[in-house]
């Protein structure tokens, strides 16, 4: 559906500077706002995401603290293929406090600079081949 595409799951918009980098290396990108307060996402009721499944790569923004958001990046981790590479954009401490979750992710303690979105990127292409 949408191929090649980042999508960014995070609660305001995407930076434009980003997006168009990630757009001229031929990735378009899609935004996930998460689910309105009160709201199960999709993802968790069983009817799934066509954003996450057809995403060859994730920058997960979406708010640590909320549960509802740890079980989406939870589920992200178990049902997306292995080699779709998710970035999760963490506040101050949030590192620690969500350690196990994040254990096996590529964590950004920073707002994504194009650099990151680089190396993002070339894994993504990496796991197209």
């Amino acid at each position: 559906m949408f191929h090649r595409a980042a999508t960014f799951d995070v609660s305001d918009e995407v930076d434009p500077t980003l997006r168009a980098f990630m757009e001229q290396e031929g990735h378009p990108v899609v935004v996930c706002h998460g689910p309105p307060l009160k709201q199960l996402c999709p993802i968790l009721s069983g009817e799934g995401c066509p954003l996450a499944e057809g995403a060859h790569g994730i920058v997960f923004e979406l708010d640590l603290d909320r549960p509802q958001h740890r079980t989406i990046l939870a589920s992200y981790k178990e049902s997306l293929r292995s080699d779709v590479p998710i970035r999760v954009v963490v506040s101050p401490g949030q590192e620690n406090e969500h350690r196990e979750l994040l254990a096996t992710l590529k964590v950004w303690t920073h707002e994504p600079a194009v650099g990151d979105l680089d190396g993002l990127a070339a894994e993504m292409e990496a796991s197209d081949r």
